[in-house]
């Protein structure tokens, strides 16, 4: 076991993952820093889905190696299970058992004592909001409810790190924000927490790094103010050939003199992530 001290709770070391001919992961190299909320993010088929498959032990690399909390995943693979939490995007919980139970399933699965398990279920009740939901079957919970209900599950050993993969996927705007904000108050208490997301202003508002992933690559890495800075804060939106065409300036003055020239509608805004996505994995590499 390596020190579990440092600064960086995952690091992927030059990691390769080939599906036969299909080079899915190519040489990633990425660290995540402790008490973070990192976000990854990347077009379909860009080999986020495999590199979250790669950190949660769901896939071996087919070259590099993995570094969670100081175990390396070559030698150490259950201990790093122990590490980890994964609320994966699909509702996965076992309609046919109470909230309790569903929570005190998983407890025995990671061979929690009886007294120390009544405690932990009840206090992850409390802090995603379904104690009073608890004898209920979880099959007639709201998709919200399943979502914290999964969370809670994921927590209950208490990991090092919480993955979360499309956690608002499906649930309506009000669901959404309650996920904001419980992911916000883990990362409060000092939960490191890496998610997966298309929403890019749940990206905008939750992580403090991201990371974008195109062709196996990684090509960005930054705050998204950082990422922002790599293209332009100011965006020039106008239509060309039938086309909306954006253009970015550093400079909003440079904005300005460019869109004085253009004809037709014309619109000068603040750059935003979603801009960062589209033109860097539009670009070719």
């Amino acid at each position: 076991m390596l020190s579990g001290e440092g600064r960086f709770l995952i690091r992927l070391e030059h990691v390769v993952k080939k599906y036969k001919s299909v080079i899915a992961v190519n040489d990633l190299n990425l660290h995540i820093e402790r008490g973070t909320v990192f976000g990854l993010l990347g077009p379909n088929g860009a080999g986020k889905t495999t590199t979250v498959r790669l950190l949660t032990t769901l896939a071996r690399p087919s070259s590099g190696q993995i570094i969670i909390n100081g175990y390396n995943m070559n030698r150490d693979l259950v201990e790093i299970k122990r590490q980890i939490g994964v609320v994966p995007q699909h509702l996965n919980v076992d309609i046919e058992l109470t909230v309790r139970e569903n929570l005190d399933l998983h407890c025995r699965l990671h061979r929690i004592k009886h007294a120390e398990r009544a405690r932990r279920i009840q206090e992850m009740l409390r802090f995603v909001g379904l104690a009073d939901r608890a004898d209920d079957l979880a099959g007639v919970l709201s998709g919200g409810m399943k979502r914290r209900l999964m969370i809670a599950r994921a927590l209950i050993h208490r990991p090092s790190i919480l993955f979360l993969d499309e956690p608002t996927v499906g649930l309506d705007p009000h669901s959404r924000r309650s996920i904001w904000d419980l992911i916000k108050n883990m990362n409060a208490m000092g939960m490191t927490v890496l998610l997966t997301t298309h929403y890019i202003e749940e990206a905008e508002a939750l992580c403090h790094c991201v990371g974008l992933i195109n062709q196996g690559r990684l090509i960005a890495l930054g705050s998204p103010r950082e990422l922002l800075q790599k293209v332009g804060e100011t965006v020039v939106e106008y239509l060309e050939d039938g086309t909306t065409r954006n253009k970015f300036f550093s400079r909003r003055e440079d904005a300005v003199s460019f869109a004085a020239g253009l004809r037709g509608s014309v619109l000068i805004r603040k750059g935003n992530l979603e801009d960062v996505f589209v033109e860097l994995t539009s670009r070719r590499p």
